[in-house]
């Protein structure tokens, strides 16, 4: 199943700090790290990263890992050297306040599949 952002973002009660032309972009699958060594070996289409890791590694790691969505749980906020680089590569970046473990449900609940 998969689910258009825009609705993701709603679910979460989400920001959208970059991105906002390509809301109506659908997610299929969700993954959930702080551990970009293991975004790294992602190799998917549609995914959504959930991430606390709030620093341009992992705006690079998802550009190296073809990744066009992110979202920094746990109420991170995105700096603007972050929101430079992930405007640059066309990527959605999301914020919200929400813990990794409820954003991941919330997403689950409502349809978005696991990776694994």
């Amino acid at each position: 199943m998969q689910m258009k952002l825009s609705e993701a973002i709603k679910i979460l009660n989400a920001k959208v700090v970059c991105g906002e032309e390509k809301l109506d972009s659908e997610i299929g699958y969700a993954f959930a790290s702080d551990l970009m060594s293991d975004v790294l070996t992602l190799d998917t289409n549609n995914l959504l990263l959930i991430t606390g890791l709030a620093n341009l590694q992992t705006i690079r790691t998802a550009e190296m890992s073809d990744i066009q969505f992110i979202i920094f749980c746990r109420n991170k906020k995105v700096n603007e050297e972050m929101l430079v680089l992930a405007d640059e590569n066309q990527l959605v970046v999301l914020e919200c306040a929400y813990s990794m473990f409820k954003t991941c449900g919330l997403l689950f609940q409502h349809g978005i599949q696991p990776l694994y």
